[in-house]
């Protein structure tokens, strides 16, 4: 098959060497860079925890995408994108940041180990942060690969609230299935703050489990990243292409991946 160029967004929780907590950020590091080494076109946002030191990694604020703010329940939260670059790569990675719900030195848990309560709330704000950024910058992605749970509204989203945006007319959704990241459960009030209380309750009271199934069943195309990944949404596959993660050959995988959700 002959590999075109491809425009593709990666979004993720976590990515080495900012944010390391499961082998999540391994694969979101590793995977855009050897995609764009095969000459694509790659961007990649990630939530700016306050665990991500600036100063050591040099984040600096992008003027520019100043302005846009993000509703949740009738408030208005302003979002801040700020940008790094990875060392001794052509990489640039996007940060979506927030005082109220970013700047802390945990990211899911308070140090007694508890959920803090607004991690739903956080969630939502990440998710419609990557679309309203990408809608900012002006630039169209063929696709956008979502990877882990807190992603997971992004697919449910550009089916929905967002399908009509001239923007991702022609964008494909690739949502990668992780089982071995934080158990955190958003609650039953997740989809009602999230704007989607018109449709169906696709998340449950928002586990981790719910919010994979959910987003798979939005997305064109599902990654498992192993065997209990698979056997959590092995239900919702059905007219969906499918790939099992491999840390072998993952570029060329992932290339004809893509190359053949475009031709769909």
């Amino acid at each position: 098959m002959t590999q075109t160029k491809k425009r593709v967004l990666f979004v993720s929780s976590e990515m080495s060497p900012f944010l390391e907590t499961s082998p999540l950020a391994t694969i979101a590091r590793m995977l855009p860079q050897a995609l764009q080494e095969q000459d694509n076109e790659i961007r990649i946002l990630v939530p700016r925890f306050g665990v991500i030191n600036e100063r050591r990694n040099r984040l600096h604020e992008v003027v520019r995408l100043s302005g846009i703010n993000i509703s949740i329940d009738d408030n208005d939260n302003p979002l801040v994108i700020k940008v790094a670059s990875i060392p001794q790569t052509k990489m640039q990675v996007y940060f979506l940041d927030n005082e109220d719900y970013f700047h802390r030195k945990h990211v899911f848990r308070d140090d007694k180990g508890k959920l803090f309560d607004d991690n739903d709330e956080r969630t939502i704000f990440f998710c419609k942060g990557v679309l309203e950024t990408v809608k900012k910058l002006g630039w169209s992605p063929e696709i956008i690969h979502c990877q882990g749970w807190m992603t997971s509204l992004i697919p449910v989203y550009l089916k929905t609230l967002y399908r009509d945006e001239p923007v991702f007319k022609n964008t494909k959704i690739v949502f990668s299935v992780y089982c071995d990241e934080d158990k955190v459960k958003l609650g039953s009030d997740f989809t009602r703050k999230a704007g989607l209380n018109v449709m169906e309750n696709s998340f449950g009271d928002a586990s981790v489990n719910d919010m994979n199934i959910g987003a798979v069943k939005h997305a064109d195309a599902v990654v498992t990243s192993s065997e209990e990944a698979h056997r959590v949404v092995e239900d919702h596959l059905e007219n969906k292409i499918v790939m099992r993660h491999s840390d072998d050959n993952t570029a060329s995988q992932y290339s004809s991946l893509y190359e053949r959700l475009l031709s769909c």
